[in-house]
């Protein structure tokens, strides 16, 4: 048993806090893993991420899709291209988005089950 400095409890199972504490990732990592869950944490983000999970769009297709304006749309595009979660395509003038990061659909994915399960 040893006193923890930061609350002055008694720890009584070191060898359990030894090994869970070594598969905890660094704190870089989790804070690069936090800011994915900032990224979508932001609802037209997620719903431009569901739409471009089927097909490729331009930003007039989702603006419509979406009911919100071009300009938002334009937006929200250059945030999550700087992310790298997506990618376009030009062709003449207009430019086709489509969904870079499979990983962070099986993320919204997974978030779907686990509200469908606790519904």
């Amino acid at each position: 048993m040893q006193c923890n400095e930061n609350c002055g409890c008694i720890v009584f199972h070191e060898e359990t806090l030894s090994r869970i504490k070594s598969t905890i990732h660094s704190d870089n990592t989790i804070e690069s893993i936090a800011s994915i869950f900032k990224i979508l944490g932001d609802f037209t983000r997620v719903k431009i991420l569901e739409a471009l999970k089927e097909d490729e769009l331009c930003v007039c297709d989702l603006a419509h899709l979406l009911g919100v304006s071009k300009s938002a749309i334009s937006h929200q595009m250059k945030f999550l291209k700087s992310h790298d979660l997506v990618q376009q395509r030009r062709e003449g003038k207009m430019v086709y988005y489509k969904t870079k990061c499979k990983e962070i659909l099986e993320i919204i994915h997974s978030a779907y089950v686990y509200k469908k399960e606790r519904a």
